[in-house]
Order: C-alpha cells, then sequence, then structure tokens
C-alpha cells in the first residue's frame, strides 16, 4: 500500500470558498460555517483503508467539541468513474452506515481539493475563528494495522488550543494515507507521481 503524505500548506493561509453538494443535492459553502469558533475540513472517501480507520474518532470529535463551537465538514474528491465505491449514492450510505453529523460534500470537479492543496485520505485542515490556517497535519499516529490506540490526540490538542483562543503547535506531523484519485489529466503540480 503506497502512503501519501499531506502537503503541509503554510499556517496561516485563508481557508478557500467552496460551493460542493451534498448527497442529498444541498449545496453548502464556506460562509456557511461562519458562525464557527473553528472549522475542520476533512478531504475524505469511502473506501480508503485509512479513513476506515478513524471514522469513529471523527464522529466523536463532532460530539465533544460541536458544542465548544467546532463545525466540521468533510469533501471526497475522488473520482468515482474509477472508484464507484466512492459515488455520492455511496456516499449517502456511509454517511448513515458512520453515523456521521456533519456535511460530507462531493467535490466533482477536484477543483476543492486542488484550492486546499488536498493530498491524501484523510487531511485535515483545522481553521480559527479568522478562517486561517492553523492545524494541517494527523488525527494522532496510529495507522490500519498497528498496535497504536486511535485517540485522535494530535488533532485534539490542535482543536483545545485554537477554541481557547491559542495558536496550535507549530509541530506538525503530516496526515498519512491513501492519496486522492485524481481524474486523468487532473493531476495538481504538487501531486507525486510515484503515489498511485
Amino acid at each position: 500500500m503506497v502512503m501519501t503524505p499531506s502537503t503541509m500548506v503554510q499556517l496561516g493561509s485563508p481557508a478557500p470558498d467552496f460551493t460542493l453538494p451534498d448527497p442529498n443535492g444541498k449545496t453548502w459553502s464556506l460562509s456557511d460555517f461562519s458562525d464557527s469558533s473553528a472549522l475542520l475540513v476533512i478531504f475524505m472517501c469511502n473506501h480508503c483503508p485509512f479513513v476506515k480507520h478513524v471514522r469513529e474518532e471523527l464522529v466523536r470529535l463532532h460530539t465533544d467539541y460541536s458544542d465548544k463551537g467546532l463545525a466540521i465538514v468533510a469533501i471526497n474528491a475522488n473520482d468515482v468513474v474509477a472508484h464507484p465505491d466512492d459515488s455520492p449514492e455511496a456516499m449517502a450510505s456511509e454517511i448513515a452506515d458512520a453515523g456521521y453529523t456533519f456535511p460530507y460534500l462531493y467535490d466533482e470537479s477536484q477543483s476543492t481539493a486542488q484550492a486546499y492543496q488536498a493530498a491524501c485520505t484523510p487531511d485535515f485542515f483545522l481553521y480559527d475563528s479568522s478562517v486561517q490556517l492553523a492545524y494541517r497535519g494527523q488525527l494522532d499516529d496510529s495507522r490500519p494495522g498497528g498496535n497504536t490506540p486511535l485517540t485522535g490526540k494530535d488533532l485534539r490538542h490542535a482543536l483545545d488550543a485554537v477554541l481557547g483562543g491559542q495558536p496550535a503547535s507549530s509541530d506538525q506531523i503530516p496526515s498519512i494515507g491513501c492519496n486522492i484519485k485524481w481524474k486523468p489529466g487532473n493531476e495538481p503540480s504538487y501531486f507525486p507521481p510515484a503515489a498511485t
């Protein structure tokens, strides 16, 4: 299994705008989350073993932090022609099966993933109340098939800091996962050709 790291976009970067549908056809934009104290944007998909490994913790994060002002939005940018398990219809089933209580959106053009410089699934981007990037890195150091427990500790430490009005530690470890499945000819400049 080839693992792709996140690109580690410069901290302080503003969140790119987006307008994307969920599987029910409702359209969501960045402005829909403007009342939040922090926004976590997660690029993920249905079939990736790295996402399957963390999905219970994603639900716990929303449960634990939504009352503290955190909004979460997940985005699937995979090529669904090559990977039909990631289709919007399958996303609707995944929302129900996983118990996701946050919006899970479909980036058919892959332009939102490119704007965020998203590279892997899962890829985490945490923005503060000014919608500036405060954290981009791993959920924790657990991996599928490993012995390290799934705690979400890295991201939780960042959330605690940002929601407390403090900067997250700049010592951030890239997230690791499957690469985003780019449509042929749509691979961004930062995409490593060897990671397939």
